[in-house]
């Protein structure tokens, strides 16, 4: 969360905003995700990743999800241990 955080302060006010709209989110609602540790949602983690063009990977915001096999980046942490 810590980088989700530099990302919009390195945004005027408006552009956060717009990037919180564009993540369909309000920026007050990101702020207070960040100041309290909580794990966003994995559409909005999606969301979060589209619009910030990488910058902010949705496996920095949801640690819990099995990014890498939805991306068919490498196999499921869950296959592999019942294998």
């Amino acid at each position: 969360m810590d980088k989700l955080r530099a990302y919009l302060n390195s945004m005027t006010p408006d552009k956060q905003e717009e990037f919180a709209r564009l993540c369909g989110t309000t920026i007050g609602y990101l702020r207070k995700a960040i100041s309290t540790g909580q794990q966003l949602g994995e559409s909005l983690c999606i969301n979060i990743d589209r619009e910030s063009a990488g910058g902010i990977r949705c496996e920095e915001l949801a640690r819990s999800v099995d990014w890498a096999y939805l991306r068919g980046t490498g196999s499921s942490v869950h296959a592999t241990e019942a294998a």
